[in-house]
C-alpha cells in the first residue's frame, strides 16, 4: 500500500534517526530527569548534609507570595519584549522579504543576524556603556539637543527590555522573513490588480499568510525571555530581580539546588500552561 513504510525503511529511518534521540537524551532529558529528581530533595545529593524525599520545595512557591509575584513580572517582561520585537521585526521582515534584493538584503541581513554572532555579555555590556548616565545615547542626545538632557534608562525596567529585545529580535525577523518569502508575489498582484489597497492587501492577505512564522518568532522569543536573568541582572539593577535571577540565585549564590530545580519545573509547568491556553489560537494561525 502506497505511504506504508517497509520493515527494511522503518529500520534505515530509525538508524538516522537513532544520532537525534541519543544527542536529546543525553543533552535534554537526563539533565531534566536529574533537576526534577533534585527537586525533590531536601539538599543536594552530594554535600554533606542529608538527603530525604520532600515536598518542601515545591510547596515553598505557593507559601511565599514573592514566587509569584516575581513569575508574574517575569510573565509581563516576556509579553512586553515579545510585542516589541513583534511590532520592530515584523515590519523589518516584509521590507526585507519584498522590497529589497540583491546585496542590499544580504548586507541588512547580516545586520540582522549580528548578535548571534557575538557573546551575549558582550552585547548586555555594550548596552550597558550606552544607557548608562553620560553614556554614549546621553552624549549624542546633547549633541544634537538644546539643553541638558538625560535619560537615565540605566537601571530600569526599560533597560531590560532593550537588552532582551536587541537579543532576541532576529528570531522574529528571520521566523517572519521565511513566511513572507513563501508567498508567491502573483497572489498579491493579483489582489492590487482587482483593487485592493495597500493596507488592505496587509491586513487581508499577507498577514494571514505570514502568521504561521510570526507566531513561531512570538514562541521562540516569549520562552526564553520568561526566565532570563544576565539582562535584568546586568542592566536592571534593584529593578531586575525576576524569577529567572531567583532560580541563578538559588544555584549560584545559595547553593540550593532542590528549591531551584522546584522553581524551575514550575516555571516551565507555567510556559507550557500558556502555551497550551493559546494553542487553538497558534493552531489556527498555523493553518
Amino acid at each position: 500500500m502506497a505511504g506504508t513504510l517497509s520493515a527494511g525503511d522503518g529500520r534505515r529511518a530509525a538508524r538516522l534517526l537513532a544520532p537525534a534521540y541519543l544527542w536529546l537524551t543525553l543533552a535534554v532529558f537526563l539533565p531534566l530527569s536529574a533537576m526534577l529528581f533534585f527537586s525533590f530533595l531536601t539538599a543536594a545529593p552530594f554535600g554533606d548534609k542529608p538527603v530525604e524525599a520532600t515536598l518542601s520545595n515545591y510547596r515553598a512557591f505557593f507559601e511565599t507570595s514573592t514566587y509569584a509575584l516575581l513569575l508574574w513580572k517575569s510573565i509581563k517582561l516576556g509579553l512586553w519584549v515579545t510585542g516589541a520585537c513583534i511590532l520592530i521585526g515584523y515590519p523589518c521582515a516584509l521590507v526585507l522579504a519584498k522590497q529589497i534584493r540583491g546585496r542590499a538584503r544580504e548586507a541588512l541581513f547580516l545586520l540582522v543576524i549580528l548578535p548571534f554572532w557575538s557573546n551575549s555579555l558582550v552585547r548586555i555590556f555594550s548596552w550597558a556603556i550606552v544607557l548608562r548616565g553620560n553614556g554614549v545615547l546621553d552624549r549624542a542626545l546633547d549633541a544634537v539637543w538644546p539643553g541638558d538632557v538625560r535619560l537615565a534608562l540605566m537601571f530600569t525596567p526599560a533597560a531590560v527590555v532593550i537588552g532582551l529585545v536587541h537579543s532576541y529580535l532576529p528570531y522574529v525577523i528571520l521566523t517572519s522573513y521565511l513566511a513572507l518569502q513563501a508567498i508567491d508575489d502573483d497572489i498579491v498582484e493579483a489582489a492590487r490588480s482587482l483593487g485592493a489597497r495597500r493596507l488592505t492587501i496587509l491586513w487581508r492577505l499577507v498577514l494571514p499568510l505570514s502568521l504561521p512564522g510570526l507566531l513561531a518568532g512570538a514562541v521562540l522569543v516569549f520562552v526564553p525571555v520568561v526566565g532570563s536573568f544576565m539582562e535584568p541582572r546586568i542592566l536592571g539593577g534593584r529593578f531586575g530581580t525576576y524569577y529567572g535571577t531567583v532560580i541563578e540565585d538559588q544555584f549560584v549564590a545559595v547553593f540550593n539546588w532542590p528549591l531551584g530545580a522546584a522553581l524551575s519545573f514550575i516555571l516551565l509547568a507555567v510556559v507550557l500552561l500558556i502555551l497550551g491556553v493559546s494553542s487553538p489560537v497558534l493552531r489556527r494561525g498555523m493553518q
